[in-house]
Parts: C-alpha cells; structure tokens; sequence
C-alpha cells in the first residue's frame, strides 16, 4: 500500500510539473525611455505600490508628482499600430494587459483615466 501511494503521488507530481512548464510567460513590449523610474524587478513587484501611494497623495492630499504617475507610465508603455495610432494599454498584447491576464488582475485603472498617452487624449 506504500509503494502505490508513493507511486500515485509521483505520478501526481509529474503531471503537475508538466502543466506548469506548459505555461506561457507574458510577453510584453518595452517602454519608450532608456530606464523605468524604478528597477525593472521592482516595479515588477511593486508598481501598484507606487501607483496607489500616488493616488493617496494626489487625490487626498493634492500633491502632485510625477515619478511614480498613472499618465507617466502610459506615456511611456502604451504602443502604437503600423498606422501610427495609440493602441489602448489594456489591449490584447499591450504592456499592462500582457501581466495582468496572465495573473489574472482586473484592470481598472482604466475605468477613469487615459489608456494612451495624454497628448492623444488631449487631440
């Protein structure tokens, strides 16, 4: 009875190593600048961080910088079709939208501010 629990757990544990290298990483396009505002790893991590300190104090407090920005990031991030148009970040295959279905996020950033950059916005 050892053998085939130890046998079945095995098995187990080969299907599921094979499901997880089944997955496919997100790929995602480059921003614009030479350097993100943080270290790649960490905003990776933390972006959210960032982005909802910036919001308490922008919003709450009406401090406004521009280092950790909703509208910096989208100037930056947000891609642009042959025809020179803005695609939306929260696109099929866009920056944002490439890491959050894959970690199954919702994003709602975008239910009140811009998805491409503000000067498009601002035409």
């Amino acid at each position: 009875m050892t053998q085939r629990f130890v046998m079945a757990l095995l098995i187990i544990l080969s299907l599921a190593t094979s499901s997880i290298a089944d997955v496919t990483l997100p790929s995602y396009p480059k921003g614009k600048g030479k350097y993100c505002v943080e270290p790649t790893d960490v905003m990776r991590r933390d972006h959210f961080e960032y982005l909802m300190h910036h919001r308490q104090i922008s919003v709450h407090l009406g401090v406004r910088s521009k280092k950790h920005s909703l509208v910096g990031c989208v100037d930056c991030h947000a891609s642009q079709a042959d025809d020179g148009t803005y695609i939306s970040v929260n696109e099929p295959g866009q920056f944002c939208r490439s890491c959050h279905v894959y970690t199954a996020v919702k994003i709602d950033c975008f239910s009140c501010h811009a998805a491409v950059p503000d000067a498009v916005v601002k035409q």
